[in-house]
């Protein structure tokens, strides 16, 4: 397999329960890359609180932001030389405040890393059921995803992604399906 030039940089995408949480940080170490959060731990209170509220205006600015500080840390990794992945880009951001009602208009800057993108699929029942295993409350954010998963599994689309389902296979599997791509078809993927 001939590997791309630049380190490689991807994004794992999906609705909750297709395995994002599971997959990233495998991928990450077969790929011997760094696992960014792109939403960096100082923001997890205040994404907890404004959880509370309704405002999903609001809600997009605090993940831009996360985000925007996410997109330093990965270029000055990618500069030096280090591959790395993510759980989730401005993909996500973009299409679930979206699809919430957001009305906040935003062109993403040039120059922003672009990452390899990987949506995640699985069957509705076999999605849900991992979800019914979690120890997680779930906020009313994720309440509305659940009664627009469809919409959202839709506009992931308008990214380029490369769709992988997870509903039958293990962990390792999907890691190595997302391993398996040619890396020449994946490094014009991202373009």
């Amino acid at each position: 397999m001939a590997m791309p030039d630049r380190p490689l940089f991807e994004s794992i995408e999906g609705l909750p329960g297709t395995g994002k949480s599971t997959i990233a940080p495998l991928l990450a170490e077969a790929r011997q890359a760094v696992l960014v959060p792109t939403v960096p731990p100082f923001y997890q209170p205040l994404r907890r609180e404004l959880d509370l509220y309704e405002n999903a205006d609001a809600r997009m600015c605090l993940f831009l932001s996360a985000l925007f500080t996410a997109a330093d840390q990965i270029q000055r990794y990618l500069d030096a030389g280090i591959a790395v992945v993510v759980e989730s880009y401005f993909a996500r951001c973009l299409t679930t405040h979206g699809v919430f009602g957001a009305k906040l208009e935003v062109a993403l800057p040039d120059g922003l890393p672009q990452p390899v993108t990987y949506q995640l699929v699985c069957e509705p029942d076999e999605r849900l059921k991992r979800l019914a295993e979690r120890d997680k409350p779930m906020t009313r954010w994720d309440v509305l995803g659940e009664q627009h998963a469809d919409q959202l599994t839709d506009a992931y689309r308008q990214f380029p992604v490369h769709e992988i389902d997870t509903t039958t296979g293990t962990p390792d599997d999907v890691v190595r399906t997302i391993l398996s791509l040619n890396a020449i078809e994946v490094d014009h993927a991202d373009r």
